[in-house]
């Protein structure tokens, strides 16, 4: 993108009123792409991603760097925050805020899609990969009118499989209209793309999974067992007055009515029936968009027996305090918690929902329960609470296969490969790699021969 153009981009934003305070001014912001198409004068091509909150890009942690070394210009935008202040901060990413708001609010959706829009106009990338919702629709429509010649949208989850009414509707029209505007729709898992075919918002055709699904794989080095780990577990322990031989079920994520809170409540009432000492720890807080019935709320907090840590931005250390993971979610796109609890070596007891189904192998790495089923998700839980020898094997192979299939870098590199794809099919340029080309797949070593 050359000077004038960073310099309108930057005149968008002031006339906006929304400036890219405390950091860098848009035009001193590093561009990415190689090195190597640099040195040759050639204009690499740029990838713009779409998120609608900062929190979400955390999905894309090391993918924007490896891109870079891919020869992409790397480009990343959503609500501002700390997931894209540290973006912000990289030499060879450009991040830019945009206000878009989680909920549904027309004249806040409108201020984000003239953002968008604008800020397509003038970056002009050569791909945009939009996700998440209220992004995917609003980045979706912006690249689209504004021309982009490759166009993807990353689906993440179907928010109007539990949706019901008017807000089945409006969801359902939402998906429909992004996944239109796209050329490739990229499901984070087979299940996923199962559903949303069945469902009518996308054909086949036009869907694709990564590798094994997943939004971006896990770095199990994040989570493996280590003494320190376990030293942190016992640290963590005391200091929620868990008493180092109560068992203890855990969960990680947001406390909603859509990721099976209350149903996980009541099994936890009915397994204290043969395990007194359980504890259930809740390591999430709540959310207003999807609250919870108040009388489930209510019983949580009066609780002993349960412990609510509220919003913890690192899971890792946890995992390790729990004996079994309970994720009783009623829909998914690909659920990270599990991988990250199979990563720990735990085992995952789990509804038998939409993207969850993709991440466990029921009775070899966890079990698989029908959704909203309180009985059957006490009764496995019970099962792996009462015998050890079984958890830690379910466990064991759990991580294996998180090993196995779900490293980030062969995310990363399917995900470049399916880019170059795109590219090579509209016979746009592709991108001049820095890694070496005995690192590459086949297909990506005969593009750089060619």
């Amino acid at each position: 993108m050359n000077t004038t153009s960073k310099t309108r981009t930057n005149e968008v934003f002031e006339r906006s009123g929304k400036t890219l305070p405390p950091m860098k001014r848009f035009d001193e912001l590093s561009r990415g792409g190689s090195a190597a198409a640099a040195q040759q004068g050639i204009s690499p091509p740029s990838v713009l991603h779409v998120l609608t909150s900062s929190w979400a890009v955390s999905f894309l942690r090391g993918q924007l760097r490896y891109l870079t070394q891919r020869g992409f210009d790397v480009l990343v935008s959503s609500r501002l925050g700390h997931e894209l202040q540290a973006v912000m901060d990289e030499k060879d990413i450009t991040a830019i805020p945009i206000p878009i708001a989680s909920q549904f609010s027309p004249w806040k959706d409108l201020i984000a899609f003239v953002h968008l829009f604008m800020l397509m106009r003038r970056v002009q990338p050569t791909i945009t990969n939009v996700s998440t919702p209220k992004a995917g629709l609003l980045g979706g429509l912006a690249a689209w009118l504004n021309g982009v010649p490759r166009r993807v949208y990353t689906l993440r989850g179907l928010r109007c499989e539990t949706a019901r009414g008017l807000k089945l509707s409006i969801l359902w029209l939402a998906e429909r209209i992004a996944c239109s505007c796209a050329h490739r729709v990229i499901c984070v898992s087979e299940s996923l793309r199962e559903a949303a075919v069945k469902a009518g918002v996308v054909s086949r055709e036009r869907t694709t999974v990564i590798g094994s699904g997943s939004s971006n794989g896990v770095e199990e080095s994040r989570f493996m067992p280590t003494k320190e780990r376990q030293r942190k577990a016992l640290q963590i322990r005391r200091e929620f007055n868990i008493p180092t031989d109560a068992p203890v079920v855990g969960f990680t994520g947001r406390l909603t009515r859509d990721k099976g809170i209350s149903e996980l409540y009541e099994a936890h009432r009915v397994l204290r029936n043969e395990f007194p000492a359980v504890r259930l720890m809740l390591v999430g807080d709540y959310e207003e968009g999807d609250k919870l019935p108040l009388a489930t709320r209510q019983s949580i907090e009066v609780d002993p027996s349960v412990i609510r840590t509220g919003f913890v931005s690192n899971f890792s250390d946890f995992y390790h305090v729990f004996d079994v993971v309970a994720f009783p979610s009623h829909r998914e796109g690909f659920p990270n918690t599990i991988l990250e609890a199979h990563a720990s070596g735990k085992p995952v007891v789990a509804a038998r929902a939409t993207g969850t189904v993709d991440a466990i192998v029921d009775g070899v790495s966890g079990f698989l329960v029908p959704v909203g089923n309180v009985k059957a998700l006490a009764e496995k839980l019970a099962k792996l609470l009462g015998n050890p020898t079984l958890a830690e094997e379910m466990g064991a192979a759990g991580r294996a296969r998180v090993v196995r299939q779900y490293q980030p870098e062969s995310i990363w590199k399917a995900l470049a490969e399916d880019y170059a794809e795109l590219l090579g099919a509209r016979a746009l340029p592709l991108p001049i790699s820095e890694i070496p080309p005995w690192e590459l797949a086949p297909l990506e070593r005969d593009a750089t021969s060619s």
